[in-house]
């Protein structure tokens, strides 16, 4: 019995670890094939369909005596779903890490949490006490999150690894140096924005999700039919915008391991996972190992695509990360506290139950 207790504590976490991982991986394979221009909504087009397709038959087979009636009101949700957390995020995130780097667009991912955390207060789904100090390291945590994720976008810094050359570029490109410059600078600011919309979309989604969860609690199922939507979704945006047939030809080994591992990897298994741990720990809890996947995607960022790293990330990030366990040391004492509250009221009932066994057998004759 201690086993399965200890198994069933530690079970969200360890899957949420294997979670950030896939999600590292994913977003580093991303970087590759965007910088061989892919179009954004053709990948995320395949990428929703083959989840779609990998996931049917599991959630089909898996759930069909435990899933209940597939409402309206319920295929409205998953639909809404797909366009919050599959089109739209996956459109701007995949923006931002064209124009930014793939850690930075991880960065940006730290500050989910908090987000998400603002976004639930108004919904009753968080609770926030300013008299107490839980309340206060949760007010705190949110404010210093905020303030690191300003860093991120309105200073870049001097870069703390980089891969240059060492022959002195000729006279002649110095002005064409210094316009590509700009342009970067330009890109690095469009791909700033890009992110913060995918921020609010990506928070909006747990939120939606922990709702969705209550009512139509079947993980597979309900990826499966939000992926399919999040596929007619893509495909019908990318085909208004560009109805060239040649951008859904996949070039290249790259391209389509991509394509394959994102779909049944990084949006089909992990949204999965990411449902599930909804469900059992809340959407905090879940969004709270976001800055993991920052950490993991460096390991393979900076060596495998030279990609360089700026002391405003470094500060930014650190700022964010530390505001978010504050947050959650206030999250965890609040669950601390509701435990004790809980217990205290289970006593109460008990002492109750006994004065009325106690008065009833007294005035029996």
């Amino acid at each position: 019995m201690a086993g399965l207790k200890s198994f069933d504590k530690w079970s969200p976490v360890i899957v949420m670890l294997a979670v950030d991982f896939a999600f590292a991986i994913v977003n580093i394979l991303l970087k590759e094939v965007l910088d061989a221009e892919m179009n954004h909504l053709v990948l995320i087009t395949y990428r929703q369909s083959i989840s779609a397709i990998f996931l049917a038959p599991i959630g089909y087979f898996w759930e069909r005596n435990s899933r209940p009636k597939l409402t309206l009101k319920i295929l409205f949700y998953l639909f809404f779903s797909a366009l919050v957390g599959a089109s739209l995020t996956q459109y701007f995130f995949l923006l931002g890490i064209q124009y930014t780097s793939a850690t930075f667009a991880c960065a940006f991912i730290n500050i989910v949490p908090v987000v998400t955390f603002i976004m639930a207060l108004p919904f009753g789904l968080e609770i926030l006490n300013i008299k107490t100090n839980r309340g206060r390291a949760k007010l705190l945590g949110t404010l210093v999150c905020i303030c690191g994720a300003l860093i991120l976008v309105l200073y870049k810094g001097m870069p703390l690894v980089t891969y240059s050359h060492p022959e002195a570029p000729p006279p002649s490109m110095q002005q064409a140096i210094s316009i590509s410059s700009d342009k970067k600078a330009g890109r690095w600011t469009i791909g700033s924005m890009a992110l913060i919309v995918g921020t609010l979309l990506w928070s909006s989604w747990f939120l939606i999700q922990s709702n969705i969860g209550k009512l139509y609690p079947c993980q597979y199922s309900s990826t499966a039919i939000m992926t399919f939507f999040g596929a007619f979704q893509s495909a019908v945006i990318s085909f208004s915008m560009d109805r060239n047939l040649s951008l859904w030809i996949l070039k290249g080994k790259v391209e389509i391991l991509t394509v394959i591992y994102a779909g049944v990897v990084g949006s089909g298994l992990c949204y999965v996972a990411m449902s599930w741990c909804v469900k059992k720990r809340g959407p905090v809890f879940t969004a709270a190992f976001s800055p993991l996947v920052q950490i993991m995607a460096v390991m393979f960022d900076i060596p495998l695509l030279h990609e360089q790293l700026h002391l405003g990330s470094v500060i930014g990030s650190a700022s964010v990360i530390a505001g978010l366990y504050l947050l959650l040391w206030g999250k965890k004492k609040d669950a601390e506290n509701c435990s004790k509250e809980l217990t205290q009221e289970a006593e109460e009932v008990k002492d109750t139950e006994a004065q009325l066994q106690l008065t009833t057998i007294t005035r029996c004759p």
